[in-house]
């Protein structure tokens, strides 16, 4: 781990906006929540400087969770304010997912690194009634954190506050990892950190989506799949086309992709990366809340202002560390598994009235068969003695 945090280029001092009365003012989307920011002051946030002030969700209150919506347990309050260097973090609502537990944890991870899995009152309360969830607010090595008074009635949405805003409900955290509730961690974090920040000097990582490259064709894809309605979905992408978003090309490169797979956000928690979650939340808020949609707009504007960029690794590298499970009501509606099927050891040959220990002599071609068995088994051995070796 560094010993120091990353330069944050540019931005040295974020703030955010506080409202105790948001008025809607314009047409587009936006919530209570997020404060309504308008399009000038949208605008003005990619303007990036020394010092800014952005709208980031939590506009009511003294402090994020505490009378803001998307509200905390006066003990987890306290908790949620502790220093920490790594944190894990996940969460399910409207019951919408089964709690997967992490998997080749180091028991360095386990003591110094808190796993924290945010939930609603609704999944809270199925959680209880199976008896997952005990007084203990335990689960394995998930703290279970509850959320009262949620800002939105989709569960998707509400899932986007503790992914995209991390930096403020943690304000004394280095990083972050976030993995969707449907995810299995498999893989200490402190060597998915090490591969995808620190060995490579970045501060942000994220999957490239593992077949879509192009926000125009994602959109389609979400519209052919029912993911948000279509008239929602074509006015987003009209607004970012207007403001310059073109079909993803070469001429891009370095940048390798518009479209992320999303489940996974490896962070560092500085400014600049602080910002970008920030401003992509305030897209989520304003429009849909695909935000595979609304990800290389924001990421663009940020990068023609100032250096920076993000480590959009292979999907197939996010597969080595997290294993996809079903949402709920996919594992409900499967059928149950087919017993196995046990099958019995042939029963030994009658050796009755033989001499004892006498081999009955192979014919030619099962002889020759025999051996081409065994040239083959051999040559298999060398192949992986060779394998070990390198």
């Amino acid at each position: 781990m560094p010993s120091s945090s990353s330069a944050s280029p540019v931005l040295h001092n974020l703030t955010y906006v506080l409202n105790e009365n948001p008025i809607k003012s314009e047409p587009h989307g936006g919530s209570d929540f997020g404060g309504y920011p308008s399009l000038k002051q949208r605008n003005d946030s990619f303007d990036i400087k020394e010092s800014m002030a952005v709208h980031c969700g939590f506009v009511k209150g003294s402090k994020p969770g505490h009378g803001t919506g998307f509200d905390f347990d006066e003990s987890d309050l306290a908790e949620l304010q502790q220093f920490h260097d790594i944190i894990v973090a996940s969460a399910i609502f409207g019951n919408y997912d089964i709690i997967q537990h992490p998997q080749n944890i180091s028991e360095e991870a386990k003591k110094n690194i808190p796993f924290y899995m945010f939930v609603d009152e609704e999944t809270e309360a199925f959680m209880k009634n199976r008896s997952i969830l005990s007084s203990s607010k335990r689960v394995g090595l998930w703290r279970i954190v509850v959320i009262h008074n949620v800002p939105y009635s989709d569960a998707r949405r509400n899932g986007k506050v503790p992914k995209l805003l991390l930096h403020r409900i943690f304000p004394n955290v280095r990083y972050s990892i976030w993995i969707d509730g449907k995810l299995q961690l498999v893989v200490d974090p402190y060597q998915v950190l090490e591969r995808f920040l620190w060995r490579q000097n970045a501060n942000f990582a994220i999957s490239r989506h593992y077949r879509r490259f192009d926000v125009f064709v994602e959109a389609e894809a979400n519209k052919a799949a029912g993911k948000y309605d279509n008239s929602s979905i074509d006015e987003q992408v009209d607004f970012y086309k207007k403001e310059g978003l073109t079909p993803y090309s070469e001429a891009k490169l370095p940048i390798t992709s518009d479209v992320p797979e999303g489940c996974v956000l490896i962070k560092e928690h500085i400014p600049i990366t602080n910002l970008f979650t920030c401003l992509w939340f305030n897209e989520v808020d304003r429009f849909t809340s695909r935000d595979q949609l609304s990800f290389a707009i924001v990421r663009d504007k940020i990068m023609t202002k100032v250096d920076w960029s993000i480590n959009m690794f292979l999907d197939c590298e996010r597969r080595n560390f997290v294993i996809q499970s079903y949402h709920r009501d996919l594992l409900e509606q499967m059928p149950p598994p087919v017993p196995a099927v046990v099958r019995r050891p042939p029963a030994l040959p009658n050796t009755r009235g033989k001499t004892p220990g006498k081999r009955i002599p192979r014919r030619g071609r099962d002889r020759r068969s025999g051996s081409r068995r065994h040239r083959k088994a051999a040559a298999s051995n060398r192949e992986q003695f060779l394998l070990n070796a390198v």
